[in-house]
């Protein structure tokens, strides 16, 4: 299974600000840090907002930090918020598949899915950062704005 470009990028933010400590990380910063577009990642925070992983204080002494829920949270659970319970293939799409109402592809796909789901389930994000991945997430930097891109030369 395949995770939408949407889940990974929310699970690099996660990650990102599960090593932060006490340090205050604007959505531009995590964004270079990550290497993704500002306008995906504030799409990302808002939604990892909404389910109580990531607390977004605006203003002058703002910024963005993992909440507890957010150190405890299950993986398995947080893709399962991500990702939505969409079916893993279209039979309903259009046109609908003429096999649907005889498949057992759809529930074979679906159990497949709950188990990928199931395997991430006891992994947590405190365990995603532990060591080798907690030195270089803290290590990632946000790119100097002033500074000209590398030539890939």
């Amino acid at each position: 299974m395949r995770l939408t470009a949407f889940t990974d990028l929310s699970l690099r933010i996660v990650m990102r600000l599960a090593v932060a400590e006490d340090e205050l990380l604007t959505t531009r910063d995590v964004a270079g840090m990550v290497a993704m577009p500002y306008t995906h990642a504030a799409k990302a925070v808002a939604r990892l907002s909404e389910l109580g992983l990531v607390e977004a204080r605006r203003g002058r002494g703002g910024g963005l930090r993992l909440s507890e829920a957010g150190h405890r949270a299950s993986v398995g659970w947080i893709v399962r918020e991500l990702e939505g319970a969409g079916d893993v293939v279209g039979c309903e799409d259009d046109p609908p598949c003429p096999l649907r109402s005889a498949c057992r592809l759809r529930s074979a796909l679906r159990a497949a899915q709950e188990a990928f789901f199931a395997s991430l389930d006891p992994v947590t994000v405190d365990a995603l950062v532990a060591s080798p991945a907690g030195p270089v997430l803290v290590g990632l930097r946000a790119p100097d704005p002033q500074e000209p891109p590398e030539s890939p030369l």
